[in-house]
């Protein structure tokens, strides 16, 4: 079983450590220089399956809960103690959802997380490449565009299929939005 919400983080070693303590789709904010574009996803996230804001406990973690909250409200959110996020193991005490045990993790999100079956994705690698996405001169646009189009998102090839399927997009709307996009492209010439 799946988290069904989709869990927001400062960073890519947040998302890696609650990857060990539970299964779940993450997006990063990149501490808190959250931008519009990321907002954009978190509002799309909510709509489609909800939200849980996981952030530091500290100001720039806080700061984010206050950003979100005032564009995006009733997400639902789970907290960690300064004690359970902290770690001594350097010289200077470092504060973040990385250092907590998975279990400290499970704990705190088992407050707010409902457990679904996210249906898989049935778009494959193989579409992707049949329309242009990954591999091919105007893949990276391609890329931007139908991120722009559904709301998921600028990615990399890799991470477009993750996105997809985090966002429950399925193959028949891949389908449609990608035959919009070539047939602008015939259109633009």
């Amino acid at each position: 079983m799946k988290i069904k919400e989709v869990i927001v983080v400062e960073g890519k070693d947040d998302t890696a450590k609650i990857k060990q303590a539970i299964h779940a789709d993450t997006i990063v904010t990149n501490g808190s220089a959250i931008n519009k574009e990321t907002l954009k996803q978190i509002k799309h996230a909510k709509e489609k399956r909800g939200v849980i804001v996981f952030t530091d406990p500290d100001y720039p973690g806080e700061r984010i809960r206050r950003i979100i909250d005032e564009e995006i409200p009733g997400c639902k959110h789970a907290f960690l103690t300064v004690k359970e996020a902290a770690t001594t193991k350097t010289k200077y005490q470092s504060l973040g959802i990385e250092h907590a045990s998975p279990d400290t993790i499970q704990r705190a999100l088992a407050q707010v997380y409902e457990l679904t079956s996210v249906p898989a994705s049935d778009i494959t690698r193989e579409d992707l490449i049949k329309y242009g996405l990954i591999g091919g001169n105007n893949a990276r646009s391609r890329r931007k565009i139908i991120g722009e189009k559904l709301h998921i998102g600028h990615t990399n090839g890799k991470q477009l299929l993750k996105r997809l399927s985090m966002f429950q997009i399925t193959k028949e709307t891949f389908i449609k939005t990608m035959t919009e996009i070539l047939q602008e492209e015939k259109t633009n010439g």
